[in-house]
């Protein structure tokens, strides 16, 4: 694993920046602080020497240049082990991780008193402040899995309270705030059930909703909700497809023009019977293929054909008589 700073591989961040332009000054310190640079002096930081560091670094120095400032991106080794080890405690994400297993935890004094829906909401905004802190935890350490344990339990006693006494059935409704802004991970190839499944995502779950798209042997982040493949949080079966399983488990199972949807989706995953719009849709989604450069673009081309296809079917709906 190309990790940087645990081996003694640092890199350094020299710069000098024009003092006649203080916004875009500003714009340079906040963007070494996003990725999670320590300062050793004014004008020098430190970051672990790995690939994505690297990138972003050279980028940003390229900026600097154009601003008519000074950066010099330095490959630095420490000087011996006790260096080393205080390099690295620069960079101990513990102690935010304590407070927000402190902060996660004090959500269970709400149960009982106040809405478990509230109680989700606040839940959500816990997980995004993890996933804000791992992204910058270039060595983590366990309580980061501490962290991820805390989230998981929590979030499971609010689902019990949500649904009383463990009644809970395999299409009953998840409680959607706990699952907004949240990255959601399929594996690749993309294509009917799984395109379907992110479009029923972004437009009726989690409209901040970011997509991964994982390689076949690649693991799941823990912090993302898998879909679309065997193991995953929301999966399909020889009975169901994913869509229809995300359609009972958050309760859209009752909209006319979405199950409409999710026959075609059977009906192109070869479980379901024969729907007359499905070769229509087939030779849409090939075109969107066709046209598209990368999965994200795919995505969007295909969204647009589900859009389509959802507002054909609603509008039937309403013009049925009642």
């Amino acid at each position: 694993m190309d990790s940087g700073g645990s081996d003694g591989r640092w890199l350094a961040f020299v710069t000098n920046l024009p003092t006649d332009d203080p916004a875009s000054r500003m714009l340079v310190l906040r963007t070494l602080e996003s990725l999670g640079s320590a300062v050793l002096r004014e004008g020098v930081f430190l970051l672990p020497d790995n690939h994505g560091t690297r990138q972003s670094l050279t980028r940003l120095a390229e900026h600097v240049a154009r601003l008519n400032g000074t950066a010099h991106l330095l490959h630095i080794a420490a000087r011996d082990s006790t260096q080393n080890l205080q390099f690295l405690s620069m960079f101990d994400r513990t102690q935010q991780y304590l407070e927000l297993i402190k902060s996660i935890e004090s959500l269970r004094s709400g149960f009982g008193i106040s809405d478990p829906g509230s109680i989700s909401r606040v839940l959500a905004k816990q997980h995004r402040n993890f996933d804000t802190i791992s992204a910058l935890d270039f060595f983590p350490t366990p309580v980061r899995k501490q962290t991820i344990d805390a989230l998981k339990a929590t979030e499971q006693e609010i689902r019990n309270l949500m649904v009383p006494d463990g009644q809970e059935q395999v299409n009953a409704p998840n409680p959607f705030a706990t699952f907004q802004g949240r990255t959601w991970a399929t594996r690749i190839p993309m294509w009917t059930d799984r395109l379907a499944s992110a479009w029923l995502i972004h437009r009726f779950v989690d409209p901040e909703a970011t997509f991964l798209w994982l390689e076949k042997s690649q693991e799941c982040p823990s912090t993302a909700i898998g879909y679309g493949y065997e193991g995953a949080s929301f999966s399909n079966s020889r009975s169901r497809v994913t869509f229809e399983s995300l359609l009972g488990s958050f309760g859209l199972q009752d909209n006319t023009a979405l199950l409409k949807v999710a026959a075609i989706i059977r009906n192109l995953d070869g479980i379901g019977p024969a729907v007359s719009e499905a070769a229509g849709v087939e030779t849409l989604l090939e075109g969107a293929r066709r046209r598209s450069n990368n999965d994200d673009d795919l995505l969007s081309e295909c969204e647009k054909t589900f859009d389509l296809l959802f507002q054909a079917y609603s509008d039937l709906e309403s013009k049925q008589p009642r």
